[in-house]
């Protein structure tokens, strides 16, 4: 992929990776288009960076997406790279959950489903340039998952699949498919509902150096970019899967401890 002159839409690109990717992006003469919820955030993050173009979008509502797909065709028809970054990430007890079922599943509705309703909006779009990329953003635990967090990991899982599928369905098109899988990334999500002992003192990538991994994969055409940790819970997945996933189910003896703890 030429990581030049092209026009890009982020989406969750008010904070962490997606952020970085657009500062990233924009200091390789690319036009970057991001999108949030938060008009607010929206705001601050063209305040830093004042390059950047916003345009305000809810993954987890279909029509939202509409929206922002009618936005883009008409301001930015050149419109050539998708990449999704919108996602929550959330400790889960499957003991204690269920009193609100809809909210128990919130990781799937925005990271899978915004995920999958944003790449086929745009799809016919993309397919009109005569070069396009879509970024599906999955995890390291997409290959492991971390039963302490089990529907962000299904969510994740499931992304990879679909880019998988994705990926072969478009083998004719002029589009191409990329995941991307982070590694546990220094950003805002990491640290929003995890303790150190959470992960058991996992030392998160720092999100520049993701991002850097991520464009340099990018531009060799690597169609799954897997970096630091994410390549190794990739390998561990095929040749000793119960070993890892005990290593990342350390964490649930703590929580239900907590739960059997009187007060």
């Amino acid at each position: 992929m030429n990581m030049n002159d092209n026009t890009i839409l982020i989406t969750g690109g008010t904070s962490g990776i997606g952020f970085e990717l657009a500062r990233q992006l924009l200091a390789l003469n690319n036009t970057v288009i991001i999108t949030g919820r938060d008009p607010a955030r929206l705001a601050a993050a063209q305040a830093q960076l004042p390059a950047v173009k916003t345009a305000p979008c809810d993954v987890t509502d279909p029509r939202s997406i509409v929206a922002l797909h009618e936005h883009i065709s008409a301001a930015y028809p050149a419109l050539n790279v998708l990449i999704n970054c919108a996602g929550v990430m959330r400790k889960l007890n499957l003991n204690t959950a269920g009193a609100d079922l809809e909210d128990t599943t919130r990781e799937i509705t925005t990271n899978l489903n915004g995920t999958i309703w944003t790449d086929l909006q745009f799809l016919p779009l993309l397919k009109r340039q005569p070069r396009a990329t879509i970024v599906n953003v999955s995890s390291g635990l997409a290959f492991v998952p971390m039963p302490i967090a089990p529907v962000y990991c299904a969510s994740k899982a499931a992304i990879h699949a679909f880019t998988l599928s994705l990926r072969l369905q478009l083998k004719q098109s002029t589009v191409r498919v990329v995941e991307l899988a982070p590694p546990g990334t220094e950003t805002p999500l990491f640290h929003a509902d995890f303790t150190p002992q959470d992960v058991a003192g996992l030392v998160p990538m720092p999100v520049a150096t993701l991002v850097r991994h991520a464009i340099a994969g990018l531009a060799r055409d690597v169609e799954e970019i897997r970096p630091g940790l994410s390549n190794v819970l990739k390998i561990a997945s095929r040749v000793a899967p119960g070993l890892m996933l005990r290593q990342l189910g350390k964490s649930v003896d703590l929580m239900l401890a907590q739960q059997r703890a009187p007060g």
